[in-house]
């Protein structure tokens, strides 16, 4: 398994959203892989190691709380940031539902493009010391 510095595995069901992150992304200089539910999600974060995952919460075949859990529970995947996207407003639900681990949270309606890749850049800074240059 090889870890590219700059990849970001998007793992979210609705299409719209997900190829607008995917181009988002790419514009940004990182290499974008996309998944459309839980069970592919896992599956590619497993097979490509990226450095960081944004994970839809609601999703077929396998819920992000479940895919959480999962990578959780492989020492390859375990110290992978993740960045749940939501639609659940109240951090307390979610971090509840969610439990321990190495994640923060985005809520759908409270973000937009543009404040995505931030949180992704300063959490690649934070984890992998990977330095960006930011254009404005």
């Amino acid at each position: 398994m090889t870890q590219t510095s700059h990849t970001v595995l998007i793992v979210e069901d609705e299409p719209s959203l997900s190829e607008a992150l995917k181009d988002k992304f790419t514009r940004e200089g990182f290499h974008a892989l996309v998944a459309r539910n839980g069970e592919e999600g896992l599956k590619l974060a497993q097979e490509k190691i990226p450095s960081v995952i944004l994970l839809d919460i609601v999703m077929p075949k396998m819920d992000g709380v479940t895919v959480f859990k999962k990578l959780q529970e492989n020492q390859d995947t375990a110290n992978i940031p993740v960045i749940f996207l939501t639609n659940l407003s109240n951090a307390e639900q979610v971090a509840e539902e969610i439990g321990t681990g190495n994640y923060q949270y985005l809520v759908k309606s409270d973000w937009d493009m543009k404040d995505v890749v931030g949180k992704v850049r300063a959490t690649m800074h934070e984890k992998h010391g990977v330095a960006w240059t930011v254009e404005e």
